[in-house]
């Protein structure tokens, strides 16, 4: 699992602003499907969850963990997972929604 450079860049804006952070995907439909940012903490997770990786960041004290719902890991299983930032807001509580853009998951196949 990865960062993207405008990724690990709005990271940081909001490590500065919110503290520790977290990042969790479920396996719901529309935004559900996409990274929510959080402050560490904030989002309970739990059995139906996996934690994917500890996203290190250069200039970020502490590393990222990256949850993942169950149901929603094993259909990523196969790629390499990317996370990205583009414009425009999404319909969730991520942080970075009044920052006007919003995380997305971008992936690659591994070799099987």
């Amino acid at each position: 699992m990865e960062l993207t450079p405008a990724a690990a860049d709005l990271v940081r804006r909001l490590r500065e602003a919110h503290g520790p952070l977290m990042f969790h995907q479920s396996g719901g439909c529309c935004d559900g499907s996409a990274p929510m940012c959080f402050r560490y903490g904030e989002f309970r997770t739990g059995g139906s969850d996996v934690l994917l990786a500890s996203l290190d960041v250069d200039g970020v004290a502490e590393s990222v963990p990256f949850w993942m719902s169950k149901s929603q890991f094993e259909l990523w299983a196969h790629t390499r997972l990317i996370v990205d930032v583009v414009e425009g807001r999404g319909s969730g509580f991520s942080l970075e929604a009044p920052e006007g853009v919003r995380f997305l998951i971008r992936s690659r196949l591994v070799g099987s």
